[in-house]
C-alpha cells in the first residue's frame, strides 16, 4: 500500500511572499531616498548644468579656431578660454566706468520714478484700485515670503559664479574624462547607447546655445539703437540689461521692460509709451523671426512646455531654475526621444493571428 504524500507546507510560499514584500519596500525606500537626494542637491545639479553650457561654448569656439588654423586641440582650447575671459574683462574695463555711472544714476532715478508713477496711477480710480491691490499688506507679505527663497543662491552669488566658471573650464579641458567615466558606470550592453545619447545632447545644447547667444546680441543691438534714437538716458545699461535678460525666455523681456519704462516715465508718459512699444516690437521680431529660424535647427520645444517648466523650476529652485529651465527641458526631450520613442518605433509590429 502506497504512502500518502504529505500536503505541501506553506512555509516556502510565506517566504516567497515576505521576500516580495521586502523587495518592494526596498525599492520604495530607494526611490524616496533618491527623490530626497535630488531635491536637496538640485541647485547643485543646476550649477553643474550651467558649467556644462560654458564648456559647450568654449569647446565650440575652440573647434572653430582649430578648423581655421589647423592648430592642436589643446592650443585652441586654451585660446578659446583665455581670449573669452580677456574679451569679457576688456569690455567691462572699456564700458565699465560709463555703465557704473549709469547704474548709479538708475539707482538714484528709480525711487523718484516710482513716486512719479504712483502719483500718475492715482489720478484714476482704476489705477488706484490696481495700486492698492498690488501694494496691499497681504501682497507685500506674500512677496516677502517668496522673494528671499527665489533669489537665494547655493554658495552666494560670487560663489555660484566661481563654481560655474571653474566647472566649465574643467569640463572644457578634458570632456572625455567625464563622459567616459559616466559611460563606464552604465551596464556594458547599454554603453554604446549612452555614448550616443551624450553626443546627441552635446550637439543639441551647442546648437541651442549658439542660437541663444545670437538672439541676445540682436536684442542688445536693436534695443541700444532704438533707445538712442528715442533719446533715452541710461540707454547703454538698459540695452545691456535687455540683451542679457533675453537669455530667459518669456519672463526676460518683461523683466527688462520694467526699469526701462520707469526711467522713461521721468521724461514723460509719451516717452514711456514709446519705450514700451520699442520693447514689444523687438520682442515680436525676436520671437517670430530669430527664434523661428533657430528652432528649425533644433528639436521641437513647444513654448507652453517651456513656460510650464519655468513656473515649476522657478517655484522650486528659484532664479537658477528660471534661467536654466529651457536647457533642462531640452535635455528631458532628448532623453525621452532617444531612450523611449526611438526604441518604441523600432519594436516589431505583432503578426496577425493565424486562423
Amino acid at each position: 500500500m502506497q504512502k500518502q504524500k504529505d500536503p505541501p507546507t506553506t512555509s516556502s510560499s510565506n517566504f516567497s511572499f515576505q521576500k516580495k514584500v521586502w523587495t518592494t519596500a526596498a525599492i520604495f525606500a530607494f526611490l524616496i531616498i533618491m527623490l530626497l537626494l535630488i531635491n536637496a542637491t538640485f541647485n547643485v545639479l543646476l550649477l553643474i548644468l550651467a558649467g556644462s553650457l560654458i564648456a559647450v561654448f568654449f569647446r565650440a569656439l575652440s573647434s572653430i579656431i582649430q578648423r581655421k588654423t589647423k592648430w592642436k586641440e589643446g592650443i585652441c582650447v586654451a585660446i578659446s578660454i583665455i581670449s573669452t575671459l580677456l574679451i569679457v574683462a576688456a569690455l567691462f574695463w572699456l564700458i565699465g566706468a560709463k555703465v557704473q555711472v549709469q547704474i548709479i544714476e538708475l539707482m538714484d532715478t528709480l525711487p523718484k520714478t516710482i513716486d512719479k508713477a504712483k502719483a500718475w496711477v492715482n489720478e484714476s480710480s482704476m489705477g488706484q484700485k490696481i495700486y492698492d491691490q498690488i501694494f496691499s499688506e497681504k501682497s507685500i507679505d506674500k512677496a516677502q515670503l517668496f522673494l528671499p527663497g527665489f533669489f537665494q543662491s547655493t554658495f552666494g552669488v560670487l560663489g555660484d559664479v566661481y563654481v560655474v566658471l571653474f566647472i566649465g573650464i574643467f569640463f572644457t579641458i578634458s570632456p572625455q574624462t567625464y563622459t567616459k567615466g559616466f559611460v563606464q558606470i552604465i551596464p556594458l550592453q547599454g554603453q554604446q547607447k549612452a555614448q550616443q545619447v551624450l553626443d546627441t545632447l552635446g550637439e543639441q545644447l551647442r546648437k541651442w546655445l549658439k542660437g541663444k547667444l545670437f538672439s541676445m546680441l540682436v536684442v542688445f543691438i536693436l534695443t541700444a539703437i532704438g533707445l538712442a534714437i528715442i533719446g533715452m538716458p541710461l540707454w547703454l545699461v538698459l540695452a545691456l540689461l535687455a540683451g542679457l535678460i533675453s537669455f530667459i525666455p518669456n519672463f526676460g523681456p518683461l523683466l527688462a521692460l520694467i526699469p526701462a519704462v520707469l526711467v522713461a516715465l521721468m521724461q514723460s508718459p509719451q516717452t514711456a509709451l514709446l519705450v514700451a512699444g520699442l520693447y514689444i516690437l523687438i520682442q515680436f521680431i525676436e520671437s517670430n523671426f530669430i527664434t523661428t529660424v533657430i528652432q528649425k535647427k533644433l528639436i521641437n520645444m513647444p513654448p507652453a512646455l517651456i513656460l510650464i517648466a519655468q513656473l515649476f523650476m522657478g517655484a522650486l529652485t528659484g532664479a537658477w531654475g528660471l534661467v536654466l529651465a529651457t536647457p533642462v527641458m531640452l535635455i528631458i526631450i532628448v532623453l525621452v526621444q532617444e531612450l523611449y520613442i526611438k526604441n518604441r518605433n523600432k519594436d516589431p509590429e505583432p503578426s496577425p493571428a493565424k486562423e
